[in-house]
């Protein structure tokens, strides 16, 4: 006989879910799956327990990452498109910082074009432009991106638990804002030098392009305001988008660190704790 899958759709259950999640991201445990009692099935279902954590963790949100913007990223997660999650209160950090490192198991740093908005971007009938989007960016920001996941293992939870984890979204570094002649530039060509370093010790050095954020940053960020509108969620003034890592993570171990140039764009920097 076919199982039959609980479909956790209501306010409760989605509630639930999120508060399993945030209590294993609070006491560092993992866990395989979600209780089938709350477990998100669709991708819908996954948003909908995501939207339940910043009311279980007291934390609001400040802004939105997406996941899985590669071909690459999309094959190791086992996913067919890019996920969002939302940055939330307590996990940003100035560039420079120090991040903890403590319960990380994915341990790397994803160097990234981050925007921020200068006007809401409300739910709409038709999806909105390139050039509209691009209309209500503010500024430019360098930004590193230290994510991990509570489900273990994580490439094989599938999109629906992957996105009630908040699209594996922990740790945020962001840069200072970049010179306004970033709009001019063509993003999808343009290069970033990253390197890690163990104290003054060079260990390697990395190199990617925003083609490799869905082609280009500005397309990443125009795919995550039509994916809100399509959930009814406006991306709000004042709120920070991450677009992706645009090169491959640079793994970290704790008391590394991490830094990303962006040449005239500007740098960020990080150091992953010791503990």
């Amino acid at each position: 006989m076919k199982q039959t899958r609980p479909a956790p759709a209501d306010q409760a259950t989605s509630r639930q879910s999120a508060q399993v999640i945030w209590d294993h991201w609070q006491s560092g445990r993992v866990i395989h799956s979600l209780p089938e009692t709350c477990r998100p099935w669709t991708p819908v279902q996954g948003y909908a327990a995501q939207a339940q954590l910043p009311l279980v963790s007291g934390r609001s949100v400040i802004g939105w990452k997406i996941a899985a913007t590669s071909a690459n990223g999309q094959a190791h997660i086992n996913v067919s498109g890019p996920l969002a999650g939302r940055l939330l209160s307590g996990q940003v950090f100035e560039s420079g910082a120090t991040v903890p490192s403590a319960g990380n198991r994915m341990r790397v740093a994803e160097p990234e074009f981050a925007f921020a908005m200068a006007q809401d971007l409300p739910p709409q009938a038709e999806p909105y432009t390139q050039q509209q989007v691009m209309a209500a960016v503010a500024r430019l920001h360098p930004a590193l991106e230290v994510p991990d996941s509570r489900l273990e293992p994580f490439t094989a939870a599938g999109e629906a638990q992957l996105l009630a984890d908040n699209a594996c979204a922990r740790h945020f570094v962001l840069g200072p804002a970049a010179p306004d002649v970033w709009r001019d530039l063509d993003l999808s060509a343009y290069p970033v030098h990253a390197r890690v370093q163990h104290g003054s010790q060079l260990k390697y050095t990395r190199e990617g392009t925003g083609g490799n954020v869905l082609g280009d940053p500005r397309i990443a960020l125009t795919w995550l305001a039509n994916q809100l509108s399509s959930l009814g969620i406006t991306l709000q003034k004042g709120h920070v988008v991450t677009t992706g890592t645009c090169m491959v993570p640079l793994e970290l171990q704790p008391g590394e660190s991490a830094s990303a140039d962006f040449g005239p764009l500007g740098r960020v920097e990080m150091i992953f704790s010791e503990t």
